[in-house]
């Protein structure tokens, strides 16, 4: 019995180490094609991924900018309070005994 769990051991080590070798390859494949740009690689997959869209006209802009804005805004009303909180607490009084 433990014999076999050793062999299913080995059989996801060597998949998962064929598995690291294939995407280090396509990861330097992709950075060789793009002259080393790191950079341009991320920004690549983040627009195929659709984490950043092109921004076209006013209007797309200005709807970026609200929904960040709206973003902050919550932050704010999350921190804010807690932060009163913190600076206005009631420092107890201790007595050193000697």
């Amino acid at each position: 019995m433990e014999n076999r769990y050793f062999t299913t051991g080995k059989i996801l080590l060597a998949t998962g180490f064929i598995m690291c070798i294939w995407v280090g390859a396509a990861v330097l494949n992709a950075l060789s094609y793009l002259n080393w740009s790191v950079s341009e690689l991320a920004g690549q997959y983040m627009a195929a991924t659709g984490m950043i869209k092109p921004l076209h006209t006013m209007v797309d802009f200005y709807t970026h900018i609200k929904g960040i804005e709206y973003l902050i805004c919550v932050a704010f009303f999350v921190a804010f309070p807690t932060f009163y909180q913190y600076v206005n607490k009631v420092k107890k009084r201790s007595q050193v005994r000697k």
